[in-house]
């Protein structure tokens, strides 16, 4: 195991040397290609900067409004008839829209369950088979200026959906504890 830690702790020095040396093995300037690179990275965080502002007041206004509490009330019926825990459902539904709300709500879920819970287990399981797909979204498709963003929008929330949906048969199947 501590042969794993040094690994991990020269690993990013040797890349940055290798990098270096390979550069002057080359005789290219790093340092203006550094500058360049990071010219290039401001400009594009300032092109998608007004679509995260929109979208983080958005997921702030959702979350105050008390719409995610209405919405799980209205589905829970149908989420107890499949035996889906009603703790899981606000990370369900915040996981697509905010790595933060949901991270935070994970978070929660395993500090009042536990982590060999059963909703503890499925709580981690949905963070590592979602993604935050209108934030992925909004971040690459406003970086190249892509307006109609409908089909990437839709297939990437079938994915979400599906990835929620297997999580809790592999939980079922494997964590019901």
């Amino acid at each position: 195991m501590n042969i794993i830690n040094y690994i991990s702790v020269i690993a990013m020095p040797i890349v940055i040397l290798l990098v270096v040396a390979n550069a002057l093995k080359e005789k290219v300037s790093v340092f203006d290609i550094f500058l360049k690179g990071a010219t290039e990275g401001i400009e594009i965080v300032l092109k998608i900067f007004p679509t995260l502002i929109g979208l983080f007041v958005a997921i702030g206004m959702l979350r105050s409004s008390g719409v995610i509490e209405f919405i799980i009330s209205i589905i829970s019926p149908i989420t107890n008839f499949f035996k889906i825990p009603n703790e899981i459902l606000p990370l369900a539904m915040l996981r697509p829209i905010s790595g933060s709300a949901s991270m935070a709500i994970a978070t929660d879920i395993i500090k009042n369950n536990g982590v060999d819970s059963f909703i503890g287990i499925l709580a981690s399981i949905i963070m590592g088979s979602t993604e935050t797909t209108l934030y992925t979204i909004a971040v690459y498709t406003g970086s190249v200026k892509i307006k109609n963003t409908r089909f990437i929008l839709i297939a990437a929330l079938m994915a979400d959906i599906t990835g929620i949906l297997v999580s809790i048969i592999v939980c079922k199947i494997f964590f019901n504890l």
